[in-house]
């Protein structure tokens, strides 16, 4: 896939990803990665679907909300936030096009 990567570390030192296409204006195929933690797991799913089809050109206060709006209450998200995320987006849309399954060996690129 080709799409764009991006990363944000977090002033406690965790490190969240995403790796996505463009098409049509709009996020698509989205990965979130990252060393923190989350728990429940399948939130991972909730903020990744709250992600693909945003608009690029969505205000970072609104991609912030939305990534917020998409965890459910009593989710543990240690060592990462709605904001960080919405750090590595916006790094991400910044950076060229790049083809996602070879960059740094692995799916994600990130091993």
């Amino acid at each position: 896939m080709r799409g764009h990567r991006g990363a944000f570390k977090t002033p406690g030192g965790k490190l969240v990803a995403v790796d996505f296409a463009i098409e049509d204006g709009a996020l698509r195929n989205v990965q979130v990665h990252g060393d923190f933690f989350l728990h429940p797991e399948e939130t991972l799913e909730a903020i990744t679907g709250a992600l693909d089809g945003v608009p690029i050109g969505l205000p970072d206060e609104e991609l912030t909300k939305r990534i917020a709006n998409a965890i459910p209450d009593g989710t543990e998200w240690l060592g990462a936030s709605p904001q960080a995320l919405t750090n590595a987006v916006r790094r991400a849309l910044e950076s060229p096009a790049e083809d996602l399954e070879t960059a740094g060996g692995g799916s994600r690129g990130w091993s």
